[in-house]
């Protein structure tokens, strides 16, 4: 496993700024902030007023490549909500995104893998057609809670890193 975030030391979260669905009129909010725990949490409160709804986080543009067809992991710990790692293959602020789901248990710490088909390219949160994701071409990386999961939420994060995948 290579390492491209560890939230295990406190400047790893400085590489990440916060966005919400305030660019729509939304009262959500978010951040990714280090903790004194060895972790970084990504939390905040998602409002539905305003038709709102979501709450997110992305990285800077990363310093290296990212391996061809690589699987993607977290170290995470969750709160019962659903959450959503975020790859965009440019570094624009709109654009294509691509989204793999996942529901980390609140009792115990565990790592999702994510395979790259397990990513659905999507502009503004609907599914689009578009090339698969290649993680070679990985530029962002984010975290995103959405799907009217009012209230507040907590998602902690140790590592976020690469598995390359097996030879065939």
């Amino acid at each position: 496993m290579t390492t491209i975030f560890d939230f295990t030391r406190m400047e790893s979260a400085a590489n990440w700024l916060s966005m919400g669905d305030a660019v729509m009129g939304g009262r959500s909010v978010g951040r990714l902030r280090p903790t004194a725990a060895g972790a970084a949490v990504f939390e905040g409160v998602v409002s539905l007023e305003n038709n709102g709804g979501f709450a997110s986080a992305r990285s800077r543009p990363l310093r290296r490549r990212l391996p061809a067809n690589a699987r993607l992991m977290v170290e995470c710990r969750g709160d019962g909500k659903t959450y959503k790692l975020v790859a965009r293959t440019d570094a624009a602020f709109d654009g294509i995104a691509y989204h793999a789901s996942f529901a980390p248990p609140a009792t115990d710490w565990t790592t999702c893998v994510f395979a790259p088909t397990d990513f659905a390219p999507t502009f503004r949160g609907r599914v689009v057609l578009a090339p698969p994701l290649q993680t070679a071409s990985i530029v962002t990386l984010g975290l995103m809670i959405a799907g009217k999961q009012a209230g507040p939420f907590s998602l902690q994060l140790r590592r976020i890193g690469v598995v390359p995948s097996a030879p065939r």
